[in-house]
């Protein structure tokens, strides 16, 4: 044999003993390791006390990594002006919707009240749809419902009165506080939808007390127990008579037939009626030194009246 066939063969058989070596570390290995997580798992299924603290250890140790990935989160957005994150819970928070997403005589109506009252469209169409699903439930005409937000607040969901009516509907908050519980309390006013409803449910009340339309108008309006509603009921059902015909599928809605006041007097010039101010709320004032008696009234329809001398009463009533 050649020398560099024994140095090939001695090659060979060095290289086998090596990895028979590595193989069998390889082994013993494992099973060292085995053996060792076996003896860990019988320590700690035996040992409660050193079970518990592994687990605190490692929750404590997981809570800081989300912890760190949360503050370099913030830094993020600090750097960047906000997080996916913030945008999508802004974007959750907005009462806006595409009106062309909602069914044609809908799109229409948010379209018509945006162009009239001056207010974006996509706000306008989450009302207008809210308007007619409530309308369903209650069997209340969804166009009466968008009326009454027309007249009394324009659109305005953060509209208030004198007197202390809050929101598109112009409910009077204080006293229909009972109502807002279910939506979390008192500042739901402010909220487009949970007013359009609590005014929904109000109008309700004030028609079924009354026992008409136009009669639960004036309570709702604060007239109950006065001569006329100063043509708050006649303004009302004439949107409402505009609005309906767009819903219909008229784009320029005629106007309501004229229809005479019951109120008015024709025995008595107009020049002398009394002066309506604040949708018929605040009664006029009579002459000096006489004693008026003053309606109390509330959205509610409760009504109390009590005299007053003219020069120290100052009385709103709600809208």
């Amino acid at each position: 044999m050649t020398a560099s066939a024994k140095v090939a063969a001695g090659a060979r058989s060095l290289g086998g003993t090596l990895a028979h070596g590595i193989v069998a570390m390889a082994h013993n290995s494992l099973a060292l390791v085995g053996l060792l997580v076996a003896f860990c798992a019988l320590t700690l299924f035996s040992r409660a006390d050193l079970r518990n603290a592994g687990e605190d250890y490692l929750r404590t140790w997981l809570q800081a990594r989300q912890e760190s990935a949360i503050d370099a989160g913030d830094a993020a957005a600090d750097s960047t002006g906000g997080t996916d994150t913030n945008i999508i819970a802004a974007v959750d928070r907005a009462t806006a919707t595409n009106p062309q997403q909602l069914p044609k005589n809908q799109a229409a109506v948010a379209y018509w009240l945006a162009k009239k009252y001056r207010v974006a469209p996509e706000p306008l169409a989450v009302l207008v749809s809210e308007a007619f699903q409530v309308g369903k439930e209650t069997k209340l005409d969804p166009t009466l419902i968008l009326a009454i937000m027309a007249v009394e607040s324009s659109f305005n969901p953060f509209a208030q009165s004198s007197v202390g009516a809050q929101g598109l509907m112009q409910v009077m908050t204080k006293i229909h506080t009972d109502k807002y519980e279910h939506f979390g309390g008192h500042f739901a006013a402010f909220d487009p939808v949970t007013n359009l409803r609590v005014g929904v449910k109000v109008l309700q009340e004030c028609i079924q007390r009354a026992g008409s339309l136009e009669g639960g108008l004036k309570y709702y309006v604060g007239a109950a127990n006065l001569p006329d509603d100063g043509g708050y009921a006649a303004k009302v059902l004439a949107e409402h008579f505009r609005i309906k015909q767009v819903a219909n599928g008229r784009s320029n809605p005629a106007e309501p037939p004229a229809k005479p006041s019951l109120s008015a007097k024709a025995s008595v010039p107009a020049t002398t009626m009394p002066a309506v101010q604040n949708k018929a709320s605040e009664p006029a004032a009579p002459a000096d030194g006489a004693t008026a008696t003053v309606a109390l009234v509330d959205k509610s329809g409760a009504a109390v009246a009590q005299p007053a001398k003219t020069e120290s009463t100052t009385v709103s009533m709600g809208s």
